[in-house]
């Protein structure tokens, strides 16, 4: 097995996007968006589906795991419910790790988008996932975790500060590369008059007891001021988590999340791709301060 190890690796490293986060934060339209971009640009890129009950998929999947086993199949042969026959989904799917591996080998890409289901749990708690993406890595795979939040949370400080925690936690349980996104930027728009603070204070997570000043306000919120302070505490100290915003139907704010994918997995692009993102925005791009990128891609929506 050692010497097999070593002769994958002498191969062309594969790379990869474990596309994460709660149900409705848009995994799947962002692969899918991701993808056309990608490959606009020159890239070849395929779509890995490990969602086992994801039966509404916009994009046609290079490997879908629904072919080895689906939820429902979990559970009518166990008589579970949804979450624990997706657990046991993801369990049978580690178990079977080598048909995984004999999939992506059987696609002629190096680049991977695996659109991965919503149960938080799968990235907090279960190991499941985080083995099977760790046996990937041991194989040459070069991965980043790209975990979706939906921006409008940024609107409710309790929720936001939900987010952040559930970010920190994926981060330390998947040990990989790790960009955190605010997805669906373009509903800021809607929230923008119930946004305490400027969207830069929530993408770069600033001093947060700001935050907890807002929840004092609210008579549910002071029956937990301590915990929620602890839980703000234990966020900065760490200071790992901050945002970049998404508009999946925009190129400008693709391109910049794929930037910063790339610096984190470490994938270096050919020269006709380099040449195809500077024909779309790259070099505009290139030329703005980060202020300035962010407030061009939200002059949409909070002008």
């Amino acid at each position: 097995m050692e010497g097999r190890l070593v002769k994958l690796r002498t191969q062309s490293p594969q790379y990869g996007q474990l596309v994460i986060g709660p149900p409705g934060a848009g995994k799947t339209s962002y692969c899918h968006r991701m993808q056309q971009f990608l490959e606009k640009i020159g890239r070849g890129v395929a779509v890995v589906n490990l969602d086992p009950a994801n039966e509404n998929m916009q994009y046609k999947s290079a490997v879908d795991i629904m072919r080895l086993i689906t939820v429902q199949d979990a559970m009518r042969q166990f008589s579970l419910g949804p979450n624990g026959a997706l657990l046991y989904c993801m369990e049978f799917l580690e178990t079977n790790f080598q048909w995984l591996l004999d999939q992506l080998k059987s696609v002629d890409c190096k680049y991977f988008l695996f659109d991965c289901p919503g149960q938080v749990e799968l990235f907090t708690h279960n190991n499941a996932l985080k083995n099977v993406f760790a046996k990937l890595e041991q194989l040459g795979y070069h991965l980043c975790t790209v975990h979706l939040v939906e921006s409008q949370y940024c609107a409710e400080p309790h929720k936001f500060i939900s987010c952040l925690l559930l970010s920190l936690h994926t981060m330390l349980q998947m040990g990989l590369p790790h960009v955190n996104v605010l997805s669906k930027a373009d509903q800021l728009k809607k929230c923008e008059a119930r946004l305490p603070f400027s969207v830069e204070y929530y993408t770069e997570v600033l001093d947060l007891n700001y935050l907890l000043e807002c929840m004092d306000n609210s008579t549910m919120s002071k029956q937990f001021t301590k915990l929620n302070a602890a839980i703000v505490s234990m966020v900065e100290d760490y200071s790992l988590v901050s945002f970049l915003l998404l508009d999946s139907n925009r190129e400008g704010s693709l391109l910049r999340l794929k930037n910063a994918i790339d610096k984190a997995n470490g994938y270096v692009y050919g020269a006709g791709e380099e040449k195809n993102v500077n024909t779309l925005l790259a070099c505009a791009v290139g030329a703005e301060t980060e202020t300035e990128r962010m407030e061009r891609d939200l002059d949409p929506y909070l002008s």
